[in-house]
């Protein structure tokens, strides 16, 4: 068993990545230290380290270097901004520990910024987890805005609304949007959306740093319809009309494009820009998330993504 603490292993995976995109990516420091949000020096020191600890032989001895791999895979194909691929656990590949882990670090980087941040969340399983690994913080210069509303159409919260959450966790500033996902009729979406609060977040959204959410499948038992935001009948429409996955309650097709009709005519949420503005990260992973993760890719709904490394190598096998 290993005696390295958990923050001697973490600085070992940083210096992985930094020692891959040096030796294999022909990346420069300068290149490194932007990759990894990290100063010049510090990349330096990462190489070094893991040319000193022996990872460096005639090939990167570290279970990182395949996800690195399939990261620049991921990233060459669909022309994504930003890519993290987390290994996977072969006893338990439906597991979401390690990608929540990659998401939390990621919104703890921006969440430790001095300057004031506004940070754009969606919700799910995942992104609760994600935000349970941010460390707390005092950061009141902060705004952590939603995309989605965070109640069913009977009134009833949402038990994945991440945003009090991570604001709570941070100490920012909290801005949820106190709508249903899904309205019941096309005249309600329009009067929740005529409301001020609606207006904040869609002018505070155009200014995020960046945008974190969850992204899931559309069939009988996936996550709008097993937490009742949407109906047996509803469900039924969409399948039909060929929907195969959902970010912030809007439904697409296997070419990542937006469904018109259906539910989409009346989902609350801000709009799913296609192609997406600045940095839409998604976070998933598993058998599940494949075909949804594929079609927004494909149809360029987000810019990043943060998976583990079986859902990444099938994604790209496709």
């Amino acid at each position: 068993m290993s005696n390295r603490s958990d923050s001697q292993e973490g600085k070992l995976d940083l210096a992985a990545r930094a020692a891959w995109l040096y030796y294999i990516g022909g990346k420069t420091q300068d290149q490194i230290a932007s990759t990894l949000n990290i100063s010049r020096p510090a990349a330096q020191r990462l190489v070094a380290l893991a040319v000193a600890e022996k990872l460096i032989k005639f090939r990167l001895d570290h279970p990182v270097a395949n996800c690195m791999e399939l990261a620049q895979r991921l990233l060459d194909r669909f022309g994504l901004a930003f890519c993290d691929v987390v290994p996977s656990d072969p006893s338990e590949p439906e597991a979401l520990g390690g990608v929540a882990i990659s998401a939390g670090t990621w919104l703890e980087h921006y969440a430790l910024q001095t300057a004031p941040v506004v940070l754009a969340l969606g919700t799910g399983r995942t992104l609760r987890a994600a935000v349970a690994e941010v460390s707390p913080m005092s950061r009141p210069q902060h705004k952590i805005i939603s995309r989605v509303g965070n109640m069913t159409r009977d009134g009833s919260a949402s038990a994945f609304d991440v945003v009090m959450r991570l604001a709570d966790s941070i100490g920012g500033q909290r801005y949820p949007m106190p709508t249903p996902v899904v309205a019941d009729t096309e005249e309600e979406r329009s009067l929740l959306q005529s409301q001020r609060p609606f207006q904040v977040l869609r002018d505070l959204a155009a200014q995020a740093k960046a945008t974190f959410v969850g992204i899931a499948e559309i069939g009988w038992g996936a996550a709008m319809h097993r937490d009742g935001f949407i109906t047996d009948a509803e469900l039924a429409d969409l399948s039909e009309k060929g929907a195969v996955g959902e970010i912030t309650g809007w439904a697409f097709d296997e070419n990542g494009r937006v469904l018109d009709g259906s539910i989409n005519e009346r989902v609350v949420s801000l709009p799913l820009e296609q192609p997406a503005n600045g940095l839409v990260v998604a976070v998933g992973n598993g058998s599940g998330k494949v075909v949804p993760i594929r079609a927004a890719l494909r149809g360029k709904l987000i810019t990043g993504l943060i998976t583990d490394e079986l859902t990444a190598r099938t994604v790209l096998d496709a």
